[in-house]
């Protein structure tokens, strides 16, 4: 084979190169992190990550009006009677209040009637009271228990 000198040796300098260029390759162990506080991430990203949503976010609700931001004016004859409304039922459950607690402010056992509301008190023993309201209206029922 009639090919020139440096043809001959050039595999073999690539290869020699190749080898002294390598070195030992370095790895690790491949760890993850979670970002999203949902799955254990670092709470504080938490509004980084609404913050995005929140940018990234093109729907729009269609029954929202813009003009007010959802915020309802209201006149003041509404307002009013709003807080005379509340006013009334602050009253009626204070009166309500004041037949189920004896003077010692200690529930008694026992039923109140209103023309909306049943309550009924029972004694479960142990320091503790049931209480459960029902709405004559709806008959929805609302249980809890208090200490005496």
């Amino acid at each position: 084979m009639n090919t020139p000198r440096h043809n001959r040796y050039l595999p073999c300098a690539l290869l020699a190169a190749a080898c002294a260029l390598a070195g030992p390759a370095g790895a690790t162990e491949l760890v993850y992190y979670p970002f999203n506080p949902s799955f254990g991430g670092n709470p504080l990203n938490g509004s980084v990550l609404l913050n995005s949503a929140l940018a990234t976010n093109r729907h729009t609700d269609p029954d929202l009006d813009n003009a007010n931001l959802g915020i309802e004016e209201k006149s003041p004859l509404q307002q009013f009677n709003e807080t005379l409304e509340r006013s009334i039922i602050s009253r009626l459950a204070t009166a309500a209040s004041s037949k189920i607690v004896n003077a010692d402010g200690q529930f008694v056992p026992g039923n109140l009637e209103t023309d909306s509301f049943m309550i009924n008190i029972v004694d479960l023993g142990n320091g503790y009271l049931s209480i459960t309201t029902t709405d004559k209206l709806t008959g929805g029922i609302t249980t809890f228990q208090v200490g005496k």
